[in-house]
Formats: C-alpha cells, sequence, structure tokens
C-alpha cells in the first residue's frame, strides 16, 4: 500500500484542519518545500497536496508554492484543491504534478469529468469527501444529497482510475480510519483504486487498511503531532508488515 504523507496549504503555509472546518486549523510550518523534503529524507515516494484557498473559493493563491513542493523532490505528487477547469489541471500537470484531484468539478459536472478523464487518463483521479456518508463540495462548506458510496460507483463506471475518500468526521479527528466504509467501497466498485483518507491515526489502522487491500492511505496530523513516525507508518504499510 502507498502511504501519502499530506501538505495542507493555506496562505502559503501547511496547515491542518480539524474535520474540514476552517475555524479549527493549526499551523506547523511556513516552508512546505522543506515539509516536502523533510518527507522524502524519511523514505515517503508519494504526497498528497491540497490547496485549501483554491477549494474553498476556486483562487490559484498558492500556485507558486505548489510549483516549489513539486521541484523539491522526486516523489510522485498529487495535487486537489479548486481544480475547476482544464487549464488547471494542464497547469499543475505541466508544473510536473503526478495527478491532479478533482472534487466539487466533477460532482457538478460529470460529463467535464468523464471528457478530462478521456484525455487525461490515470493523471485525473477524484476526491471523495463525505460528511455522514454524503458527498461534500466547496472546502467541505457545503453537502449534496449524492451518497458517496453511489457517486463512487458512477466514477468506477465512467472510467476514474482513482477516487481519495475521505470521512470528514474522522479527518485530523485521530479517531482512527472508517474500515467499513473502505470494505463497502472495495465491494461496491471493484477495480477502483482507493486512498483512504481521514483518521489514518495508528499503525494498526495502517495494517488494517493494507489487509483489506487498499491502494494507499493519506497520514497528515499524526504524523505532525509525533503521534506516529513516518518510516514506522512506510514499514507497516509494506506486504510482509
Amino acid at each position: 500500500m502507498h502511504i501519502f504523507p499530506a501538505i495542507d496549504l493555506r496562505n502559503r503555509q501547511v496547515v491542518r484542519l480539524t474535520q474540514g472546518d476552517y475555524d479549527r486549523m493549526e499551523v506547523y510550518g511556513s516552508d512546505p518545500a522543506a515539509v516536502a523534503r523533510g518527507f522524502a529524507q524519511q523514505g515517503a515516494e508519494y504526497l498528497h497536496v491540497v490547496d485549501l484557498d483554491g477549494a474553498k473559493d476556486g483562487a490559484l493563491s498558492n500556485f507558486e508554492t505548489v510549483a516549489e513542493i513539486i521541484a523539491a523532490t522526486g516523489m510522485f505528487v498529487e495535487i486537489g484543491g479548486g481544480i475547476r477547469d482544464e487549464a488547471r489541471i494542464r497547469t499543475y500537470l505541466e508544473q510536473g504534478a503526478g495527478r491532479v484531484i478533482l472534487g466539487t468539478a466533477a460532482l457538478r459536472d460529470f460529463d467535464f469529468l468523464k471528457r478530462m478523464v478521456d484525455k487525461y487518463g490515470e493523471k485525473i483521479a477524484v476526491g471523495v469527501d463525505a460528511k455522514d456518508g454524503f458527498v461534500a463540495t466547496d472546502g467541505w462548506i457545503n453537502v449534496s444529497a449524492v451518497r458517496g458510496i453511489d457517486f463512487c460507483r458512477q466514477l468506477q463506471q465512467a472510467g476514474v482510475a482513482a477516487v481519495i475518500y475521505t470521512d470528514i468526521s474522522r479527518d485530523g479527528a485521530m479517531r482512527g480510519t472508517n474500515l467499513e466504509v473502505y470494505k463497502t467501497l472495495l465491494r461496491e466498485a471493484p477495480g477502483l483504486a482507493v486512498t483512504a483518507s481521514g483518521g489514518v491515526s495508528s499503525l494498526e489502522d495502517v495494517r488494517a487498511l493494507a489487509a483489506l487491500g487498499i491502494d494507499a492511505a493519506i497520514v497528515g496530523k499524526a504524523i505532525y503531532t509525533g503521534a506516529l513516525a513516518l518510516p514506522d507508518v512506510l514499514r507497516a504499510a509494506r506486504p510482509e508488515n
């Protein structure tokens, strides 16, 4: 199972939100590129970056910071947050991103999503952020009437290769991951590469997700607070562990 340390950006700083609440934000660094280099030095090969300002208002205020992160290491970098048109997809891919994550745009304009998947293939992933089981949009501010599991089925049928599924209630809460929803996803959308996001806070979480056959897991607050050491997480994600 791949491990993606998370770098969430707001005002060009590394931050973490609790349960997606912009008013419950902690700052963990003022040099995101240095944080990325630190993850690479500890053995990480993948990186999950979210532009929280972009997710909320669609602006591109953190673009230079994202470009610095991509340039700082040889890691595979996926980037999400406010990516709602092809120009922005192309901009990030040209900058060297391994893939871009569509969220709000995927739900609101499914035809656009399908066109981008047809054109860019596996370089397009979809972020499905679920609040009480329903897909949230606009930086988790608004909640739709679409069930997360149902949406993932649609995505798999449309040819989407990878989904980052976040249980918002677990995100940043250090309460453990939602294993049941990932079991359901693997059963209901076979063949979809699922990244688990939200609440991964113990090595037991990591081992359990790997045992399920989850493709990847995102680890954020647990490594920033020191509850988990990234090298230990990387070891726990290996099949032999």
